[in-house]
């Protein structure tokens, strides 16, 4: 059991983990309030007048849990504010307040009985102010809420006999707790809010390097066909022209229209390649910076060098596609990238942590257009890619390539990953 709680914990994001968390500290102010006011009450008042304010405490504190999950939800835009039940809770606020003040006039003259009561009428107020605040907006109405809780204690005080010094203290402390509570809050949920809006920015950032990558391969191919395009519209008329005429010349300009276009397919070929190469070591480099910079422990064992040119930029392509793997489904705190010779094959193991399930099995059985692109890749150089799922939380992706008939510098390439 306790591995699968572990399970559905790593599985989720950054941010859905912050809001778990979010969302179950607000749960446990409504543990602290029935720990801290309804407790001591059972040992302060009599037992009909301490049975009466621990329901009291224990009604209020459920109401709160409940109004802050619904608030909760709204500043996230997944529900529409929940106006009814935010005035519920500060009708049932009021009411319990009241409640409290009149169990201290009619319940008893002690000294234990009257901190008791007093005790639940402040701190009833102070969770009612700070919990309703998550419902509101704007900054000026959390103040005037809060600052109205504290007024109505003190005016509700005295009418039911309570000493006017110790309905301004009162009215006092209602306002600091509702304001540390109200604060607290807010806090947390502009804490959570930002979260998500740095993973969103995160994602953006990831689409938009691919797309100022689209945006240089097309620039690229127009400046290589652009200009030789225009001079073989050119020439082509200007043979059009002479053959019309039966000039011998216009032999001529098709012959060079044929070596421009020749020229064309040459150098649209390097474009292409030089699109779509890797180079391994570079690539090795690349993705420790790359994951040390998105907080994610990376571990690179292994030398590209002597390895032929086609096996390294196969397997530099395996590194990038991994790492971008890492970095989009899921949320790894680990990867390692280890790159060994075994028996006369280049053998390259990325492993990390943190992957939700459904995407891991999505990706491992094939069907990404990632995947099935790095084994087309692979293909070419007679390789062969395993990836799934490791343990509990973690994916693991093996490219090997076979060295046999290849010529290499030095294939001496050391580092083993396990």
């Amino acid at each position: 059991m306790s591995g699968a709680a572990g399970g559905w914990w790593r599985r989720k994001t950054t941010p859905a983990k912050v809001e778990t968390y979010t969302r179950w500290s607000f749960h446990f102010f409504a543990v602290i309030e029935v720990a801290a006011i309804g407790l001591p009450v059972l040992s302060q008042a009599g037992a009909e007048v301490a049975g009466r304010l621990v329901a009291m405490v224990v009604g209020h504190a459920v109401l709160c849990a409940l109004t802050a999950s619904r608030a909760l939800d709204w500043t996230r835009g997944r529900r529409e504010q929940p106006v009814r039940l935010l005035w519920v809770l500060r009708a049932a606020t009021c009411v319990f307040a009241v409640a409290a003040l009149v169990l201290r006039k009619h319940g008893g003259t002690s000294d234990d009985t009257e901190n008791a009561t007093a005790t639940v009428f402040a701190m009833v107020l102070a969770f009612g102010a700070g919990t309703t605040a998550l419902g509101v907006r704007s900054r000026r109405r959390v103040v005037a809420q809060t600052t109205g809780f504290a007024f109505g204690a003190a005016m509700v005080s005295l009418p039911l006999g309570v000493p006017g010094p110790e309905a301004v203290v009162t009215a006092f402390v209602v306002f600091l707790s509702g304001s540390f509570l109200a604060a607290t809050s807010i806090f947390s949920v502009w804490l959570l809010n930002a979260v998500y809006e740095l993973d969103e920015a995160r994602e953006t950032r990831a689409r938009l390097a691919v797309a100022e990558e689209r945006l240089r391969f097309g620039r690229d191919l127009h400046d290589v066909l652009g200009r030789n395009l225009a001079v073989i519209a050119l020439k082509s008329e200007l043979a059009v022209q002479l053959a019309r005429r039966e000039r011998p010349e216009a032999v001529d300009q098709m012959i060079e229209v044929q070596r421009i276009a020749q020229e064309s397919q040459r150098e649209v070929r390097d474009v292409v390649r030089g699109y779509r190469e890797a180079d391994l070591g570079a690539e090795l480099a690349g993705a420790r910076g790359v994951l040390t910079a998105a907080g994610v422990a990376c571990e690179v064992t292994g030398e590209a060098a002597g390895l032929p040119a086609e096996v390294q930029s196969a397997l530099g392509w395996v590194v990038r596609e991994a790492t971008t793997n890492v970095l989009r489904h899921g949320d790894a705190g680990r990867c390692t990238v280890g790159l060994r010779v075994r028996e006369g094959c280049v053998v390259l193991a990325v492993e990390n942590d943190g992957v939700v399930v459904r995407r891991a099995g999505g990706s491992s059985g094939g069907g990404g257009s990632g995947l099935a692109g790095l084994r087309e890749r692979l293909a070419v150089v007679d390789g062969t890619l395993e990836a799934g799922p490791v343990g509990t939380d973690g994916f693991r992706l093996v490219a090997s390539v076979p060295l046999s008939g290849r010529a290499t510098a030095d294939t001496n390439v050391s580092g083993v990953t396990s």
